[in-house]
């Protein structure tokens, strides 16, 4: 019996990496003044980029309904299978609420175990991956459940912002609040720390921003497992990836980041996602 892996659209997963480990993405969605769409469905990333420029005032999401969960559960279980979702963090939308709803509506029939990954963007892709590779390697729901847990105190997201305009609008500020006293002058950078979003810090430059997030896997050297890079329609993207090669010398995954992250974040942002060593 197979165990099957679930997880919705703030992964930021390139798709085609989600597909080859059989990865079903559920889809948060994005509504732009009366017009509503589909993450990853009804709307790609550049064209939600695209009417973001477009668009006078910000987008906003919204959590997938317990009803998408129970279609993908039913879909997924046809021969018996369990499911473990991995959801986007529980104190930064009510995504895991949705799917906790759903698996009690399928409940006794379908074995559905969902796990908090305290995380967003590519900190929850990371946790995905593994877990749907040690899915693929046979591993029971039990112990893929124990997988996710023993990943998430060691799976971190740290970001540079060109403004925290996004996250204060959207309401997802948590303790960076601090920081928009003097945010017209700076560069922020934030940290997803205990599922919320934080303030890391805060640079005078782009360059001095990026290299701060340089320092922080500099910081772990040594002690570093997964190293994933987000960003957002940044044009210096492909450098900062090399300064990331230039301190760790293993796979860098790198992700678009999403409607669902973007429509907070604001175009420009560029981050890491990494996990320490046990």
């Amino acid at each position: 019996m197979t165990v099957r892996i679930v997880t919705d659209s703030s992964c930021d997963l390139p798709q085609g990496m989600a597909d080859s480990l059989g990865i079903t993405i559920i889809p948060l969605s994005v509504r732009f003044g009366d017009t509503e769409y589909i993450d990853r469905t009804t709307i790609t990333t550049d064209e939600f980029w695209s009417k973001c420029a477009q668009s006078a005032v910000l987008p906003e999401t919204a959590a997938p309904s317990p009803g998408q969960f129970e279609q993908a559960y039913r879909t997924l279980a046809t021969n018996g299978d369990s499911i473990v979702v991995i959801s986007l963090s529980s104190s930064l939308s009510a995504t895991m609420q949705s799917a906790e709803i759903a698996a009690k509506a399928v409940t006794p029939d379908i074995d559905v175990r969902i796990v908090d990954s305290r995380n967003a963007s590519m900190g929850l892709g990371l946790t995905v991956l593994d877990c749907a590779q040690a899915a693929k390697n046979g591993a029971s729901a039990d112990d893929i459940v124990a997988l996710a847990e023993s990943l998430i105190p060691r799976t971190h997201v740290f970001g540079a912002l060109d403004t925290l305009e996004n996250l204060k609008k959207g309401g997802r500020i948590g303790g960076a609040k601090a920081m928009l006293a003097s945010a017209l002058s700076i560069k922020p950078l934030i940290e997803i720390r205990g599922g919320l979003v934080e303030e890391a810090g805060k640079q005078r430059t782009r360059s001095k921003a990026l290299a701060f997030l340089v320092d922080v896997l500099k910081q772990h050297d040594g002690a570093l497992e997964r190293v994933g890079i987000l960003h957002a329609q940044c044009p210096d993207i492909d450098a900062f990836v090399q300064m990331v090669k230039s301190v760790y010398s293993g796979e860098v995954i790198v992700g678009d980041i999403g409607a669902v992250i973007g429509t907070h974040a604001g175009e420009g942002t560029i981050g890491i996602a990494f996990r320490q060593s046990a």
